[in-house]
C-alpha cells in the first residue's frame, strides 16, 4: 500500500539565489599594478648596480 504523496508531504522548493558581483573599484587596479612592477624593476636594476660597484671596488683593490 502506498499512500498518495500530498503537497505538504513534499519539501519547500528553495529560492534560486544568483550572486552578482559589483566592482568596487574603478580600474585603479591595473594602475596599482604598473606601479608595484615599475617599483621592483627599480629595485633590481637598483641591486644590481650597487652589486657592481662591490665588484669593482674588491677587484680594484685586490690588484694591488
Amino acid at each position: 500500500m502506498t499512500t498518495p504523496s500530498t503537497p505538504h508531504d513534499t519539501p519547500p522548493a528553495t529560492p534560486q539565489v544568483t550572486a552578482h558581483v559589483q566592482p568596487t573599484t574603478n580600474g585603479d587596479e591595473k594602475q596599482k599594478e604598473r606601479g608595484a612592477i615599475t617599483r621592483v624593476l627599480i629595485y633590481v636594476v637598483a641591486a644590481h648596480l650597487m652589486a657592481f660597484y662591490l665588484f669593482l671596488m674588491f677587484t680594484v683593490i685586490g690588484k694591488r
